[in-house]
């Protein structure tokens, strides 16, 4: 029986993925490493530790970390404002904590983001726990981020199932444990996260929420 979710935020809860592209394409060429858009937007789901050693592996670690603090800096001051909540996100909410099962955030945003989401979505009072890059050493597709929130749930990992919209959420979920509903809101194709794993895809959280009582959520 499953008795908590681990959802993801951006791209899963949060329109916010092509936000973080503008962030990430704007720092890249401030620092004098212009990259495509269509580069990055492979890598969103990373955080910065990840994200920038693949898009440009051959900087020095001083300088991807300087590109990394760079977006998060313009995000934070020039585009989080402009995301949104997925429809109906805080519903599914609502339902998975109204089943009587446990809510946990699991994201690769820091811990500044993920208070403006739960403030944005209004669930401060229906998340059990919360995880977010500051608690831990790697971001996804490491599992340290799914592996905390695991361990917050209180539960073992043949209870819980995870909510992403990456095939690195997928990735990271597997490293902790567990498997992912993947959600097509976050931009990557059905076959890619079919290929890293996802237990069941669906359109977005109003497709999700729509078919939750055949869904993995409620198994």
């Amino acid at each position: 029986m499953i008795r908590a979710v681990l959802f993801d935020i951006d791209g899963t809860l949060i329109d916010s993925n092509e936000l973080h592209v503008q962030a990430w394409t704007q720092a890249f060429a401030e620092a004098g490493h212009p990259v495509d858009e269509a580069a990055i937007r492979q890598q969103i789901g990373k955080g910065g530790d990840n994200l920038v050693p693949a898009v440009l592996p051959h900087l020095d670690t001083h300088d991807q970390g300087g590109i990394s603090k760079a977006s998060g800096r313009l995000f934070k001051q020039v585009f989080m404002d402009r995301a949104r909540p997925f429809a109906d996100a805080r519903a599914l909410i609502e339902r998975v904590h109204g089943d009587g099962r446990k809510v946990v955030l699991a994201s690769s945003a820091s811990e500044e983001e993920l208070k403006h989401y739960v403030d944005l979505l209004d669930i401060a009072d229906i998340v059990a726990a919360t995880t977010s890059i500051d608690d831990v050493g790697a971001s996804k597709p490491a599992p340290d981020i799914f592996a905390a929130a695991l361990k917050k749930s209180g539960f073992s990992a043949d209870e819980v199932v995870a909510v992403g919209d990456t095939p690195y959420d997928v990735e990271s979920a597997a490293k902790a444990g567990f498997g992912t509903v993947a959600l097509l809101s976050g931009g990557f194709a059905h076959d890619e996260l079919a290929a890293a794993g996802a237990v069941a895809i669906y359109r977005d959280v109003a497709a999700l929420l729509a078919a939750y009582g055949a869904s993995p959520l409620a198994r």
